[in-house]
């Protein structure tokens, strides 16, 4: 019975964290970072890869690694529209989200 409190206030929490991000969206919305040449082309590489084949049944682990490889995904779709070179880098506006997502991964 304990458990079940638990995730009453985990639900409870997880709706003020998306609170906060509200707020942070509203006054960051956008990041402008910069890229060198491979990330950058990886990424929209990512982004022009077809995926054939239907999805079996995954784990938990390997429906993290394809939730990635799709945020990789959409951070080429970005670069492919908005991204502009300046020398070797590419820099381009992520959307917060986005940019959260990669910080992420990196850690």
């Amino acid at each position: 019975m304990n458990d079940q409190k638990q995730y009453v206030r985990y639900q409870e929490d997880s709706k003020v964290l998306a609170a906060i991000g509200a707020r942070v969206e509203a006054q960051v919305g956008r990041v402008t970072v910069r890229l060198p040449r491979a990330l950058a082309e990886a990424a929209v590489a990512a982004w022009d890869r077809d995926e054939l084949g239907e999805l079996g049944e995954e784990t938990h682990e390997q429906y993290a690694l394809r939730d990635r490889a799709g945020e990789l995904a959409l951070i080429g779709l970005a670069i492919s529209q908005h991204g502009r070179w300046e020398n070797e880098e590419l820099v381009v506006d992520l959307d917060v989200a986005s940019a959260g997502t990669a910080l992420r991964a990196s850690q």
